[in-house]
């Protein structure tokens, strides 16, 4: 039974992120159409919150389905399937807890540029106000559409160093992405990197 609740615990937390996972997925082998498809989910501000909410809403759809069938629908029933719903419940926030504040924002580090990338390019430091982590890789991925970006990194919570040629786009082309108009970025360093060198802050 401590399987079947895991197993449903770990569901529960999971399917609700389905559209995020997808996003991630196209964004890295490249699928601008499933990108733009699932884009809109990760732009709500709050949509983790929502999803988290739904994921709850699932267990305890199903906790309601297994208390009834086992005749313990009373407070003293879910008093006695305590260990039950708490192993439910618990992996289930575990499972967001993981995909918001590691999963998510690991995948948004995917691609770290190198310093042979960097050489001669221009350095822009932005700290975004994002609702969570998990909408790191919303904004590393935009930071792929623009011409002239040669790549990102991601620092948690919210910090991002973006790496680009200045003579094919710009800081404000970089900030004037819609990203950046739903979670405003702040600009805390402007520098350009010689031969060899990467920011490591």
């Amino acid at each position: 039974m401590k399987n079947k609740n895991a197993l449903n615990g770990i569901v529960y937390g999971i399917i609700p992120h389905i559209g995020c996972i997808m996003f991630i997925v196209a964004a890295v082998l490249g699928a601008t159409v499933l990108v733009q498809l699932f884009k809109p989910i990760l732009m709500n501000r709050n949509i983790f919150y929502y999803l988290f909410l739904i994921s709850l809403g699932f267990a305890t759809l199903s906790s309601f389905f297994y208390l009834k069938k086992n005749r313990k629908l009373s407070w003293e029933g879910i008093k006695s399937k305590k260990g039950y719903l708490a192993i439910m419940y618990s992996l289930t926030i575990g499972i967001n807890l993981l995909l918001f504040f590691f999963v998510f924002p690991l995948l948004a580090g995917i691609g770290n540029v190198s310093a042979e990338q960097t050489t001669g390019t221009s350095l822009l430091s932005i700290e975004v106000d994002l609702p969570c982590p998990g909408h790191a890789p919303l904004v590393t991925n935009e930071l792929k559409t623009i011409e002239g970006v040669n790549g990102s990194a991601y620092s948690f919570p919210n910090k991002f160093d973006i790496y680009y040629n200045n003579s094919l786009t710009s800081k404000e082309k970089i900030l004037s992405l819609n990203v950046f108009k739903e979670f405003s970025a702040k600009v805390i360093n402007e520098s350009f990197l010689k031969e060899g060198e990467i920011n490591v802050n």
